[in-house]
């Protein structure tokens, strides 16, 4: 029986699985991802007080600061780094951070197709949804 995957366009190359952690709302990286702990601080948004770490982070776009390319990298340097990143519009800087930190990312990705919560696997372009 098939798998249910999406396809995006490659930014960083690479596999990662875990649970989707997912905002319908761009994410603000520097000032509000926190690299220490991987815990998202923004009163108000739908993923204040959650934690990206070992997650496949699904949002639109990220928006702030070229800083946030540190952010991702930094990220990757405390162990609380998101296993992949899926995103309908990737900017420059995430693009950068994605690449400097080893996180695999795609971008032009339906993330309304991915349920919070659903464990997913990122291998190369492809996003395989596990049947519940």
């Amino acid at each position: 029986m098939p798998r249910k995957s999406l396809k995006g366009r490659l930014i960083y190359s690479g596999k990662g699985s875990g649970r989707v952690l997912k905002s319908d709302v761009p994410l603000g990286l520097f000032g509000h991802l926190e690299p220490k702990t991987g815990v998202y601080h923004e009163a108000g948004h739908p993923l204040d007080g959650k934690c990206v770490k070992g997650r496949v982070l699904a949002f639109p776009r990220a928006k702030g600061s070229t800083v946030g390319s540190y952010i991702l990298y930094a990220l990757r340097k405390t162990g609380k780094a998101p296993a992949a990143m899926l995103l309908c519009e990737c900017d420059t800087i995430v693009a950068v951070g994605s690449i400097i930190g080893s996180i695999p990312t795609l971008d032009r990705v339906d993330i309304a197709a991915l349920p919070d919560g659903a464990m997913v696997k990122v291998e190369g372009r492809e996003v395989f949804l596990a049947s519940h």
